[in-house]
């Protein structure tokens, strides 16, 4: 039989009863399972989030970027929407201006000086917007924080450092504090999975405890070009697993931006996107978009000084923004008034139709884009792809009318002979 350490386990544990002691559990250890009590569903508290259905109270959430994104002006200009209660980044700040507590372990004080106040600029908030309900620390400044262990003597969570920041918590009545980054406030290999489950569980007691949410910044390991996801946290996978929330930011890609008709490099990567990646306790939503701008501080002499980078909300354009069922049946008109390839190296590229029925330019390079996207939109309804034979007698693809548009709906797949 395996023995049970039964040492301090009294203190834990009843006494257990005889029908225990017959199968060998110790006198000292006793565990009950305790019946459901069906509350009445009015009577259950409503989940209390703080920021859109990114920030749950009493949770943990992380933020997860690779290097050079922009997830600390992204941050940054998250703590100032809730200490302000102003949802300029276009999420809801739901039980109004919130308490925020920033520690920083990366930069010093100086340099989120002018990350902050940047931001602060380009959103309009001023002192007064935010009273004194934002709080900034910075590790290079001497507030450091390390809350685990490991060396010789084994891993060791120091229990004493959560109970002393969820003291701070409580006195401050902090609403949100966030940790930047993670992997700076323990000494523990970040690939050890038990060790960083452990390290994350006791960050969700604290955030329970001080009835707050606790935000964990942290990095991706190389991608290659892959989209972020929870799983490609870097080191252990149980620092997402453990929480309740991961916020994922993806820079635009290439297709992204033809869609939105950017086709400008330089423009393309001030782009990127925030999305929830575990949908745990929220619905699915859609990706929210954001651009990096920058902002002069005035703070040199003769039009020197520094350009800041700050983070501001963007709506994607749609390319079908604007059509309506004229110009619908304008496309189909033009469509069949001609012979047009699907190759947009053909001189009678179907986009050049498009693009007359539209009244748009077919060789500028953002409407292109666009176009390019219509016809994936559209290919396989309004319109569709025929293999035949051109004028010279090779097999090209063309493409020809499907379904004529009759109201303002979108038309419905066409079922025929095509490619």
């Amino acid at each position: 039989m395996m023995d049970i350490d039964t040492a301090g386990i009294s203190e834990l544990y009843p006494a257990s009863t005889p029908e225990l002691q017959q199968i060998g559990v110790p006198a000292e250890m006793k565990i009950s399972a305790t019946p459901f009590r069906w509350p009445n569903p009015a009577t259950i508290p409503q989940r209390s989030w703080l920021y859109g259905r990114y920030f749950l109270r009493a949770t943990v959430a992380a933020i997860i970027a690779p290097g050079g994104i922009g997830k600390t002006i992204f941050e940054i200009a998250t703590a100032l929407a809730l200490a302000s209660g102003k949802p300029f980044l276009g999420k809801q700040v739901w039980e109004g201006p919130q308490r925020v507590w920033i520690w920083n372990l990366e930069d010093d004080a100086t340099e989120l000086e002018r990350q902050i106040t940047a931001a602060a600029i380009h959103h309009g908030i001023s002192p007064a917007d935010c009273g004194d309900r934002l709080l900034v620390d910075s590790a290079m400044e001497g507030q450091g924080l390390c809350t685990a262990t490991e060396d010789d003597g084994g891993f060791k969570l120091l229990r004493p450092v959560y109970e002393a920041v969820v003291a701070e918590l409580l006195n401050r009545k902090i609403d949100v504090l966030m940790i930047d980054p993670f992997v700076s406030s323990h000494q523990v290999d970040e690939n050890a999975n038990a060790k960083i489950d452990a390290i994350t569980k006791e960050w969700a007691r604290v955030a329970k405890r001080a009835d707050c949410c606790v935000v964990l910044v942290h990095h991706t390991r190389k991608l290659a070009g892959v989209k972020v996801g929870a799983e490609a946290s870097r080191g252990a996978k149980a620092l997402t697993d453990a929480t309740r929330s991961t916020l994922v930011l993806n820079r635009m890609d290439n297709e992204e931006a033809e869609g939105f008709g950017i086709v400008d490099d330089e423009e393309r990567r001030r782009h990127f996107s925030v999305q929830d990646d575990k949908h745990n306790r929220t619905p699915p939503e859609k990706a929210d978009w954001y651009r990096l701008a920058s902002i002069w501080l005035g703070n040199g002499q003769d039009g020197r000084g520094d350009n800041i980078g700050v983070v501001e909300a963007w709506t994607p354009p749609h390319a079908t923004d604007g059509i309506n069922i004229k110009d619908l049946r304008a496309v189909y008109n033009a469509v069949a008034d001609g012979a047009w390839r699907e190759s947009v190296q053909s001189p009678d590229w179907v986009g050049y139709a498009i693009a007359t029925a539209l009244n748009i330019d077919g060789d500028d390079a953002a409407s292109k884009a666009r176009i390019k996207h219509l016809l994936k939109r559209w290919t396989g309804n309004l319109l569709v792809r025929v293999k035949r034979k051109d004028d010279a007698r090779r097999e090209r693809v063309f493409i020809e009318p499907g379904e004529y548009p009759m109201d303002g709906a979108p038309p419905s797949k066409v079922e025929r002979n095509h490619v």
